[in-house]
């Protein structure tokens, strides 16, 4: 066991003789793929540079240059695939199969809308211009359902008018608003109520999403839900096909969702009994989590269906009712491993730490403009040496970004090869989820391309924006 680290006034990660967090062990080979972090595909090749489809980094890298999200498109089709069919083999007995959608949040462009419909999922958007990629996309738009707290007028009607399968209401206000655009349009609208049902999911309180206190959904406590259901059925212009509810992100277990389960499974039958209507649908959202290091373990997609699975077929007996059709939302637990991100390194610097330790610093050429989520989540994130095999001893580094922020971390602590330097390629997997989702063009660094790999080619999903993009933005 290691020794406790002692306080310091700087914070633990400068206590005396701190050699990294607990979680992260020295490795015995640096150059070693961490199982479960990487996209399928991905390997070593006999020059040691890492190799994804066929593709070696390096001639990526040639391409299409520095930062980019590399995404193995192989991967990403058979996550798809295996949590369309675990789903709906463990709800087949129960309600006839289960409904996959993707959370287009995570990601989403033409390409991949195409790829999961493909594969079986349907679409979940949250905004008007994910509306927009799907229908670009081809998507079938019965397939596709609109989300968001604060949709627009604008947002609804296009895609009442598009045809959507369904509208997620997010407030009592939304009831009477929706209602109001399907009747001017003549549309019956099919919508589903998010319930807020008092669970918070072990997770960042910034991305625990169903405790009461919060911006998303109608509070199940209070009666609230209740009486907005009531609300829905009383207006025509509304289906209501059933409930929603989402708990949070990064969950590892069913546990969460086995409360929020019988707590909105206890509001539907409710529902059914008071208005004698039967709802045909429950969505019990997303948040499945994957691996961004070693200390994170996710449950395989067959694993945590037949575990709800499980949790909703006790609580549908509970309440003494037949089980509805059965909708989830994986979005990062698709994506997010299918991806990595591929930087040049540039500077190098070694920061002398307390008790004797010290740690090398290690800039790219991108940093939190690309993924900005270890500087909002304090998420951790791991990183390899990719263009060639290393001989040298693990030392413990910092990946940094090239912005003007001390805040600009990629990989807050990694052991990397210790003759890393300037023109060494980095990689670092897992940022397939929200990376390019939250990227922006902070101190104007163009955001990068997204490059898709597959059979030993590559091609551009999207292009890297360039210094003519940013000024063509700016009319003054």
């Amino acid at each position: 066991m290691s020794p406790p680290l002692r306080a310091h006034e700087a914070g633990a990660l400068h206590a005396e003789g701190y050699g990294g967090p607990g979680w992260l062990a020295v490795p015995g080979d640096v150059n070693a793929l961490v199982d479960g972090l990487w996209a399928r595909t991905v390997r070593r090749g006999p020059d040691g540079a890492l190799q994804v489809g066929g593709v070696p980094v390096t001639a990526l890298a040639a391409e299409h240059g520095t930062p980019a999200y590399v995404v193995d498109e192989e991967d990403l089709r058979a996550r798809a695939r295996e949590w369309v069919s675990a789903f709906d083999d463990a709800f087949a007995g129960l309600c006839g199969g289960a409904d996959v959608y993707y959370a287009g949040k995570a990601f989403l462009c033409t390409a991949v809308a195409r790829w999961v419909a493909e594969e079986g999922m349907l679409l979940e958007t949250c905004t008007g211009g994910e509306l927009a990629v799907g229908l670009r996309a081809g998507t079938d738009p019965a397939r596709m359902a609109l989300h968001g707290n604060n949709k627009s007028d604008a947002e609804v009607e296009r895609a009442l008018a598009a045809g959507v399968g369904r509208v997620v209401l997010d407030s009592r206000q939304e009831v009477d608003r929706v209602a109001g655009i399907a009747g001017r349009l003549g549309v019956r609208a099919p919508v589903l109520l998010r319930v807020t049902v008092g669970v918070e999911a072990h997770t960042h309180s910034y991305i625990a999403t169903a405790h009461e206190d919060q911006k998303f959904g109608v509070p199940l406590a209070g009666g609230e839900a209740a009486a907005a259901a009531a609300a829905v059925l009383a207006r025509p212009e509304l289906e209501l096909r059933g409930l929603h509810s989402h708990i949070g992100s990064q969950i590892f277990d069913v546990e969460g969702f086995e409360v929020a389960a019988r707590r909105l499974l206890r509001l539907h039958a409710q529902v059914q009994r008071e208005h004698g209507v039967r709802l045909p649908e429950v969505d019990l959202g997303g948040g499945f989590g994957m691996a961004y290091t070693t200390q994170h373990q996710p449950l395989p997609a067959r694993e945590l269906a037949a575990g709800m699975a499980r949790v909703v077929a006790a609580a549908c007996a509970a309440e003494g009712v037949d089980v509805p059709r059965v909708s989830v939302e994986p979005g990062r637990a698709v994506v997010g491993p299918s991806t990595f991100t591929l930087y040049t390194a540039g500077t190098t610097k070694d920061v002398a730490l307390d008790g004797g330790a010290s740690r090398r610093y290690v800039a790219v050429d991108g940093g939190m403009s690309d993924n900005v989520r270890a500087a909002l989540y304090s998420a951790d994130y791991s990183a390899t040496l990719a263009s060639r095999r290393s001989d040298a001893a693990p030392l413990l580094s910092r990946v940094v970004g090239k912005h003007c922020e001390s805040g600009d971390v990629v990989v807050l602590d990694e052991f990397l090869p210790a003759d890393l330097g300037p023109g060494d390629l980095v990689a670092v997997p897992g940022t397939g989820a929200y990376c390019r989702s939250l990227a922006s063009q902070y101190n104007h660094v163009p955001r990068p391309p997204v490059v898709a790999v597959a059979g030993g080619a590559s091609r551009v999903l999207l292009r890297r924006e360039t210094e003519e993009d940013l000024l063509a933005l700016d009319v003054g």
